[in-house]
């Protein structure tokens, strides 16, 4: 089993990281969506020392931005209540251009995972529409932003992803994870990418994000090294009593191909602010390694959360207990 958590403010010291590895960490994930490999240098610097005391060596991922959509920035935080209106674009919240053709009256926009949730009401201009607020909460700067139904048509990289793919050797990268996987060809254009920069023996981690890519699940088997159920913005695209279905579902096909599959995100979510989690994640994770998850992965849970080492420890013992 290989076990991730994901780097960020309250892990980036040597002395947790190395706690963390003490605790049966593997590797760690560093999520460019929100910085770049070379503003991440203490950071990995850091991680490599606390690596280097276990002997071992370890595994860095940088998890890039992909064809995932985006909001822009935000002057600090923003909070959405219930019921009320937010303009989604120009004067309002920054969100990408490429979503504006698709939206339609009463069109369902998911922010940051889902967690927030609008409904356009009125458009405004070509790149703006008034929303209404379903379900709020806080929004920060590079939330996710998703339109369950539509199917958007964005660049395999961007421009940012190529320039830390330059630069991946030089930061002892081992792993890339790709967002948003819908067929084959993004993941041909990775391999080509890397292969250019040199970097061929860089493992791929292809996220299962959408429903374009659970349906082309089989023919993207060849082309990557791990797929990777991503639940958070995959439950996104169905209603969210069917994803259970579904992991069990791309699961299935992953052992059909004898090909290794990592599972992510809110395995110990009540753990960013408990020291313990609830009975129902810590079954999460058992039956995630019983239906042949051979890596699972931490985000938030150590990237910000106040019990890093903790929530590595339960998931470490508690997936090892699966395996006896």
């Amino acid at each position: 089993m290989e076990y991730y958590g994901t780097l960020g403010p309250t892990c980036c010291e040597p002395i947790i990281l190395k706690k963390m590895f003490d605790a049966g960490m593997t590797g760690i994930r560093l999520n460019l969506s929100h910085s770049s490999l070379e503003t991440s240098q203490s950071w990995i610097q850091h991680y490599f020392d606390a690596a280097s005391q276990t002997g071992k060596e370890k595994k860095l991922m940088i998890d890039l931005i992909g064809p995932e959509l985006r909001i822009g920035n935000l002057e600090g935080n923003k909070g959405l209540s219930n019921g009320a209106h937010v303009i989604l674009g120009h004067g309002g919240i920054s969100a990408p251009k490429e979503i504006f053709p698709y939206i339609k009256k009463n069109q369902e926009i998911l922010l940051d995972d889902g967690k927030i949730k609008l409904t356009a009401e009125q458009k405004i201009s070509e790149s703006s529409w008034r929303c209404k607020i379903i379900c709020g909460g806080v929004l920060t700067a590079h939330k996710s932003i998703a339109m369950p139904g539509c199917s958007i048509n964005n660049p395999t990289l961007t421009e940012v992803d190529l320039r830390n793919l330059a630069v991946a050797k030089q930061y002892k990268v081992t792993d890339v994870m790709l967002p948003f996987v819908r067929n084959k060809a993004d993941l041909i254009i990775l391999r080509e990418a890397l292969r250019e920069y040199g970097c061929e023996d860089i493992r791929i981690f292809a996220k299962i994000e959408n429903m374009t890519g659970v349906e082309h699940l089989e023919e993207l088997i060849p082309y990557c090294d791990y797929i990777v159920i991503a639940r958070g913005d995959l439950g996104n695209a169905m209603p969210l009593s069917q994803l259970p279905r579904i992991q069990a579902h791309i699961a299935r096909v992953c052992r059909k191909h004898n090909k290794d599959f990592m599972i992510v995100t809110q395995m110990l979510d009540s753990m960013i602010k408990n020291p313990y989690p609830t009975r129902a994640e810590v079954n999460d994770i058992y039956h995630a390694v019983t239906q042949g998850a051979s890596t699972l992965m931490l985000t938030g849970e150590t990237a910000h959360g106040k019990y890093p080492v903790e929530a590595m420890k339960m998931l470490v013992d508690t997936a090892e207990e699966s395996i006896l």
